[in-house]
């Protein structure tokens, strides 16, 4: 690795003409904080504005997660209570996951262990993924009513999405290889190794023709009206959000009182049974 740049909760390093961004969370899973989330967005357009970068790989610390998706302490600590306030928040979101899209250039999520919920959402906007054997995937989200902000998922896999969003369900590389989720998947101890050899053989293209090509791939998305979509989503992650349900009330209720190990193993039980 070349120069590194200093963040508190991301790691910026760069490696011939790739940028190596990593999430730096590990006791937390990678959740992503405010903080987090900020850092990564300033790193990303550093990368982009940076001539020597042609590349970017993104991926989470500690060989335990990519990321769990976002941090519920920093919902505790900005609490919602209307319609508007979840909408400025959940467009806070929105455009952090959107980042590696908005992105001039390729961007490649390296995923190790869990990558769940908005890691899911964040790994999904990158061009390509690439994952350990031992990585896990799941839009755990839908399990205590929150809402998708960023929905990839009917772009990537099709209406294959429909069973994974509507359960929550949890599932392995193998089966995400397979839904074509992630593009490949590589044994834990070559995944970085793998990952980078052909994030430099990318970067050996001429940075304008990555550029170009990548314009021309979202255009494609985007002219059968993937940006209107994806705004339709915030706006009904919004409304689910701010839906109090039965199920979310007796979640934030345990969590509160008793910790949120035991609120995750009270929404664990609602389904243990079916699987």
């Amino acid at each position: 690795m070349n120069d590194a740049i200093q963040y508190n909760a991301i790691r910026y390093e760069t490696d011939e003409r790739v940028a190596l961004i990593s999430f730096h969370r590990p006791k937390q899973l990678n959740a992503f904080s405010l903080e987090l989330c900020a850092e990564v967005m300033d790193a990303v357009a550093r990368a982009d504005r940076d001539p020597s970068i042609r590349v970017l790989v993104v991926t989470g610390s500690g060989g335990r997660a990519f990321s769990a998706g976002y941090d519920i302490k920093d919902d505790d600590e900005a609490m919602k209570s209307s319609v508007e306030e979840w909408w400025e928040n959940l467009n806070q979101d929105f455009d952090f996951t959107f980042a590696p899209w908005k992105c001039s250039k390729p961007v490649i999520a390296m995923i190790d262990g869990y990558c769940l919920a908005g890691g899911l959402e964040f790994a999904q906007m990158c061009d390509v993924r690439y994952c350990s054997e031992a990585s896990r995937f799941g839009v755990v989200e839908t399990r205590f009513s929150a809402g998708i902000v960023t929905m990839a998922m009917p772009w990537i896999i099709g209406a294959r999405c429909r069973e994974l969003i509507y359960s929550g369900d949890t599932f392995g590389a193998d089966e995400a290889f397979r839904l074509g989720l992630v593009d490949r998947v590589f044994a834990r101890e070559a995944l970085h190794e793998e990952t980078m050899k052909r994030a430099k053989r990318m970067s050996q293209v001429a940075l304008s023709c990555l550029q170009y090509n990548k314009r021309a791939i979202n255009n494609t998305y985007e002219s059968m009206g993937f940006n209107s979509a994806m705004r339709y989503g915030v706006a009904i992650a919004t409304l689910s959000d701010s839906t109090v349900t039965p199920e979310f009330a007796e979640f934030d209720r345990v969590r509160r009182e008793r910790g949120l190990k035991a609120a995750l193993e009270w929404r664990d039980a609602q389904f243990r049974k079916y699987e």
